[in-house]
């Protein structure tokens, strides 16, 4: 049997609709699932809703709708995007009975265990941000939006979280790499030093939510709730404990210390990593539909394409760190890149492999010196890409393909191609397999970070085994077979147009937000939008109520011919 390999994105908040963040951690999500598939092992990527709050409760109150139904409307627009982008996933939603089940198994494990007790609690709570704000007086604002936090009083039951400093200190010392990037993993351990106090998990207050089992009206706080969500989604299988936990870095604290805590408690084995990104500016300011600066991803997918915005996000994004976007860096980079970079590179040399060789893979080892900068680019990619520097990991594969594009000026394959003489035809030989064999080792690299456009280069070089069942383990000079028929050629990049991409862009964002704010009940539907049932013209009777079949047998029916009208 195949080694597992189980990471998940988190529950996404069903506050909003996705959102550039939400996207970007989820295709990164994605692009480790393909790049540890390629490496042999039986992957899932698990992602889901976390629906249980007071804040979604007082949404679907002001829609007029159920909070479950409010919420199935939100989730499903997670599933339609994530679809959009061909990402295979598993999806988990906190509203699930099955879920349920599990939050109250956990809690009855750690109770079991002495780590759960009642008692009242009265302080401040941020709700929007679902938080318990220690040590805020009344009206004070949320440490983490901002927004004016409100004052509650619940009996509710208390999770020792006092009781794991010790333990998740150790943790964090034996296993360095369980919080990554490491300077997240010492904010942590910061915290955790200035001492943990005893979580409230339950709210007597609310509807919506999971029942707590126990005496009287509790449901469970929602950060007891989602985090659990992890194990419900393979519960009873055999992926537990997940490898990766893909998180933004606002949510560092809730995983890497209430979530080891919990499993502790439970006696439950713990996820193998936690890696947190940084968040993603627009125009240098972070992104909040307060500011209106919120960028969608459909957008971009519809007219740019799923993959090079894939790309773009993790090539010019220092994962673990804040990065900007803007329209103008997204289409430089992915000019420059994609269609003036590797595009045009496997464009050319199969243009000339077609036009020198008979559209043949020439019999050659391949220049010594491209043969070494290839073998150290495939390192160096491997060991940046598995410490989530996937930036690093590309710029190693671009300074290779820019070292190809400067050997092909200088053997200049179109002059020795009108020499008729053996040695100019080897060096034509060696220059045409050096340049193929790059492609073919930049693009099973690349291949988890766009799958569709690696696949058509893949090809279009005439391979004929699926580029995904590539063992990126196994990658080494040499392996292109020399006489391979190379496919049809076509270009895969083209090449933007910045003020037509961006005009369209806005252009469907537009629509985006007057969907979305339906979608969140800001704004009512058009009333040509709404679905009618059929209705006649205007001046037509409308039809009668249907007739039973006691009725249709009393019709008179006759046949007419309309001989003039």
């Amino acid at each position: 049997m195949s080694e597992k390999f189980y990471l998940t994105t988190p529950i996404y908040y069903v506050n909003s609709a996705p959102h550039l963040g939400t996207t970007y951690c989820t295709l990164a999500a994605d692009t480790i699932r393909r790049y540890q598939a390629m490496l042999g092992k039986e992957t899932l990527l698990v992602t889901g809703s976390d629906e249980h709050s007071q804040n979604v409760e007082r949404a679907a109150r002001k829609k007029g709708q159920s909070p479950y139904d409010f919420s199935t409307e939100l989730s499903n627009e997670f599933k339609r995007e994530w679809d959009l982008f061909e990402i295979p996933y598993r999806f988990i939603r906190t509203s699930d009975p099955r879920h349920h089940a599990t939050v109250q198994w956990l809690f009855e494990r750690c109770r079991a265990n002495g780590y759960i007790t009642a008692g009242t609690y009265t302080g401040q709570y941020c709700v929007n941000c679902e938080l318990y704000v220690n040590d805020a007086e009344a009206g004070d604002p949320c440490p983490d939006c901002g927004r004016a936090t409100e004052t509650v009083t619940e009996e509710n039951y208390f999770f020792k979280l006092s009781a794991f400093e010790d333990r998740l200190l150790k943790l964090y010392e034996e296993q360095p790499e369980f919080v990554t990037p490491d300077y997240r993993r010492n904010e942590i351990v910061s915290f955790v030093k200035g001492g943990l106090r005893d979580l409230s998990i339950t709210r007597s207050n609310l509807q919506w939510g999971i029942p707590v089992p126990v005496a009287g009206h509790h449901v469970f706080y929602v950060w007891f709730d989602a985090l659990i969500s992890y194990l419900t989604a393979v519960r009873d299988e055999h992926y537990w404990p997940a490898d990766v936990h893909l998180i933004g870095k606002d949510i560092l604290r809730f995983h890497a210390i209430y979530w080891p805590a919990f499993l502790m408690a439970a006696d439950l084995p713990l996820p193998g990593k936690i890696v947190a990104h940084g968040w993603i500016l627009k125009d240098q300011v972070k992104m909040s539909k307060s500011r209106g600066n919120v960028v969608r991803p459909e957008p971009l997918r519809q007219v740019i394409g799923a993959d090079p915005v894939r790309y773009f996000l993790l090539r010019d994004i220092p994962f673990g760190q804040d990065g900007n976007f803007s329209y103008d860096s997204l289409i430089t980079r992915i000019n420059a890149d994609l269609a003036n970079g590797i595009g045009n590179l496997a464009s050319r040399t199969l243009t000339m492999i077609r036009q020198y060789r008979g559209g043949n893979i020439p019999a050659s080892q391949g220049a010594a010196e491209i043969s070494a900068a290839a073998t150290d680019a495939v390192a160096a990619y491997r060991v940046s890409f598995e410490k989530y520097e996937f930036n690093r990991a590309l710029e190693s594969l671009w300074t290779l393909i820019g070292a190809v594009d400067k050997a092909i000026v200088a053997y200049q394959p179109w002059t020795l191609a009108k020499k008729d003489h053996p040695e100019p035809q080897a060096k034509l030989d060696e220059i045409l397999y050096s340049a193929a064999e790059v492609i073919r080792l930049a693009t099973a690299l690349l291949h988890p970070v766009m799958p569709d456009a690696t696949a058509k280069i893949w090809a279009q070089l005439g391979m004929t085994t699926p580029i995904a069942e590539t063992r990126i383990d196994q990658l080494a000079w040499g392996q292109l077979p020399a006489g391979q028929a190379i496919g049809e050629i076509a270009p895969v990049f083209p090449r933007l147009e910045a003020a037509k991409v961006i005009d369209r862009i806005q252009e469907i964002d537009d629509m985006e937000v007057d969907r979305i704010n339906v979608l969140l009940g800001k704004t009512e539907a058009p009333a040509e939008e709404v679905k009618q049932p059929w209705a006649p013209p205007p001046g037509v009777a409308p039809l009668a109520p249907e007739i039973t079949i006691d009725d249709f047998v009393k019709v008179d029916l006759r046949v007419a011919k309309v001989l003039t009208a």
